[in-house]
């Protein structure tokens, strides 16, 4: 399967995304009440910054306390992104998340990003290719 194939099935809703300079705090908020992992650091929607995952939120908590919290975004973000386009075949995004113990990719059509997806959509279509390659070998075996 195709990454074009996920970001199809997702829908449009559309990547939540925050400006340079959000409060961690703010972002935090976000990420609680959209019940998401991550958001695009982006000055307009497009183009990538940088992405912060709540990992990286709890990670400084962890270390510094509260008072990260009032820090923009870019002091935690993650700024070198690896990133994949719509035709890349979902195996190999899974292992480069895998490989990167990250959990969030953004898709990107040269430097304008056109989509995120997260592990568990890629786990997701995974299983549906693994299920109809079953039902295609069941149909083989029992000769319909």
């Amino acid at each position: 399967m195709l990454v074009q194939q996920i970001l199809k099935s997702k829908g449009d809703d559309g990547v939540v995304t925050v400006p340079p300079g959000t409060s961690v705090a703010k972002t935090a908020e976000l990420l609680s009440s959209r019940r998401i992992g991550a958001v695009i650091v982006s000055p307009d929607g497009k183009r990538v910054s940088g992405i912060l995952s709540e990992r990286d939120i709890v990670r400084e908590l962890g270390r510094r306390g509260p008072a990260c919290l009032s820090d923009p975004v870019e002091a935690l973000m993650t700024a070198k992104l690896v990133s994949c386009t719509r035709t890349d075949r979902t195996d190999d995004v899974l292992q480069r998340m895998t490989d990167g113990r990250f959990r969030h990719m953004p898709v990107m059509e040269g430097d304008q990003m056109v989509g995120l997806i997260s592990i568990g959509d890629v786990v997701k279509a995974r299983l549906m290719d693994l299920a109809a390659e079953k039902d295609a070998l069941e149909g083989m075996i029992k000769g319909f």
